[in-house]
């Protein structure tokens, strides 16, 4: 009778704690290529999580043995609240069906390991969740770009309310997406639950940090939730006919500034930057593209902040000459366009987005920037037609 008491006092905790397992955020794409793509969502138990892939469809998701990616590092299966699943060997420019699973650790001593409850998107009654790889031969590509939210959710929503998987390749936010970063719970409270939400289960990001994310006690682990395919915030991308160059400004004032508590070491971080940006633009990658943008948070002119000053005296000279189609930047909370050659020793022009305002941009035989208010009323139209000699593909038939 007393070992049984024992057996019981020890399982009940156990089975009290296994309780309540959850999907809490997510699922949303990261770091979309031709190849692979990342699903990260987030748990509030420890689990082991992995995604099951399923080609494109109407046959049910449980029609076969579907193939699963587990979250993983240097052999290990990584088990936590944050799940972060490579989907790698794709195919380029194709649909797929995926669902997420998570199963809960309650716990785990030398070889022995107690898991509790499985949770999963669900694809018994609702459709499951698809993507589509980027591919460098698509003829045509539409996208979206934010910037300075700064977690005004309902902003958001009218901004981005209409996008989905047929009229949107991907969306760019474009910095200040939050104000500070004191605790990571924020950064799905800030804007990620909305954009989940709207599109984000099945149309990709991709993040340019601004100044604002940098900022916060929970801001090193900021990265985290939006891994890139460089491992910084600084990479490259080509979805259809576009090379992306995404460049990460860093803070706005001078390392030393009390502001930043002497935590700051953004010089040396963009000087480092502008080494690889060399290595970028003179790679065939960059020079065969159709057209090249691209995007950083603080733009190189229209003061003379540190950060803005940073930004021209490290980036520009690279950039100049390096057939840049256009620039597009955020920070100012003001819309300005800069035509190529306004700005002294600046060789391409530069786009600055409102706080309240979204771009809606195509890019086929040329590059149509419309810049839209919240309304959907657009307030501006610059059109880029590609410079001589670029190789452009076909315009397809509309």
């Amino acid at each position: 009778m007393r070992l049984k008491f024992i057996i019981f006092y020890i399982s009940f905790p156990l089975l009290i704690f296994s309780q309540g397992m959850k999907i809490t955020h997510g699922p949303y794409l990261q770091g979309m290529g031709e190849n692979g793509v990342t699903v990260v969502w987030t748990t509030n138990n420890d689990a082991l999580s992995w995604v099951e892939l399923a080609p494109a469809g109407d046959d049910s998701f449980y029609a076969a043995e579907r193939p699963r990616f587990y979250d993983y590092e240097h052999g290990n299966k990584n088990i936590g609240k944050l799940h972060r699943v490579t989907l790698s060997g794709l195919s380029p420019g194709t649909e797929y069906r995926y669902r997420i699973f998570s199963k809960e650790m309650i716990g785990y001593e030398g070889y022995s390991v107690t898991y509790g409850k499985v949770v999963a998107s669900n694809v018994f009654s609702q459709k499951p969740y698809t993507f589509k790889t980027l591919n460098r031969k698509k003829e045509r590509l539409a996208f979206k770009v934010v910037n300075d939210i700064h977690a005004q959710n309902s902003n958001l929503k009218s901004m981005l309310g209409s996008i989905n998987k047929s009229n949107t390749d991907l969306v760019i936010f474009n910095g200040d997406m939050i104000s500070t970063v004191n605790h990571e719970e924020e950064i799905f409270s800030a804007f990620m639950d909305t954009s989940v939400d709207l599109f984000a289960k099945e149309v990709p990001i991709f993040y340019a940090r601004g100044n604002h994310e940098t900022r916060g006690k929970a801001s090193p682990a900021f990265f985290n939730y939006f891994p890139t395919n460089t491992g910084e915030y600084y990479y490259t991308f080509q979805a259809g006919p576009v090379f992306f160059v995404v460049l990460d400004s860093g803070e706005d004032k001078p390392d030393s500034d009390i502001e930043y508590s002497g935590l700051a070491c953004f010089d040396e971080y963009r000087s480092r930057q502008k080494t690889w940006l060399e290595s970028v633009t003179s790679s065939a990658e960059f020079k065969d593209a159709p057209f090249r943008i691209v995007i950083v948070h603080i733009p190189p002119a229209g003061s003379t902040w540190h950060g803005t000053k940073e930004v021209a005296d490290k980036f520009v000279s690279t950039l100049n000459n390096a057939r840049i189609d256009v620039m597009l930047c955020g920070h100012t909370h003001d819309y300005q366009f800069i035509s190529k050659g306004e700005e002294k020793n600046i060789d391409f022009p530069i786009l600055i987005n409102d706080d309240e305002t979204w771009l809606d941009i195509t890019v086929d035989a040329d590059i149509v920037i419309r810049q839209k208010d919240m309304s959907g009323k657009t307030l501006h139209v610059h059109t880029f037609i590609p410079h001589p000699g670029d190789c452009i593909p076909p315009q397809p038939t509309r």
